[in-house]
């Protein structure tokens, strides 16, 4: 049915698509400022933050995340050029970066258990470590989700006018998560 848009028409639901991505992007950065608003509010109101050594493996998620960012943003730049090949490769390489710092986010959590610091306690910092990069590992699964929709459709060979769109929403929800993932690490490393 899309297919039967005129242009004018398809520009309109991709102005509209695109409203709906902003949307989320503001709706997800209200939330995540409400979660750290109430560790900041019950921090000061215990007296205590987290008190806790973050793992490395957080700041090592970290620089993957940053790597994957270069990765899409590159390959956005290869779709404007006309080098879809190359695209491919470093779409493949993003989602993969994705998954391995997915992987580190698990074997981050798994590091704080050992050390005592599990999700249900009587220190709530303690508890939003795990809430805020839960919720933060659910973005960077959606976001898996749509660079492989962007993936997916430069191998079907989708009108390039559609792949650009694809590729403009992959890149607004990407690089945001990217953003929200460093303003978090950082977050929790000055309020332990």
């Amino acid at each position: 049915m899309v297919d039967n848009l005129t242009s004018s028409e398809e520009q309109r639901t991709f102005k509209a698509k695109k409203f709906i991505v902003w949307l989320f992007v503001v709706s997800s950065s209200i939330m995540f400022g409400g979660f750290t608003s109430y560790y900041i509010v019950f921090s000061e109101a215990k007296g205590k933050g987290h008190g806790l050594v973050l793992p490395d493996l957080f700041m090592y998620s970290t620089v993957v995340l940053l790597l994957s960012s270069i990765c899409l943003f590159i390959a956005s730049k290869s779709f404007k050029s006309g080098n879809f090949a190359r695209q491919r490769m470093l779409l493949w390489i993003t989602i993969i970066l994705g998954v391995i710092f997915g992987a580190l986010q698990f074997e981050g959590w798994k590091s704080l258990i050992l050390n005592g610091a599990v999700l249900v306690n009587n220190n709530a910092s303690i508890s939003m470590i795990y809430v805020l990069s839960g919720f933060h590992l659910l973005h960077i699964l959606a976001g898996i989700f749509i660079i492989i929709g962007v993936l997916l459709g430069s191998y079907k060979g989708i009108s390039l006018e559609r792949q650009g769109f694809r590729v403009q929403i992959a890149s607004i929800f990407w690089h945001f998560i990217d953003i929200l993932w460093i303003y978090l690490y950082v977050f929790l490393l000055l309020n332990s």
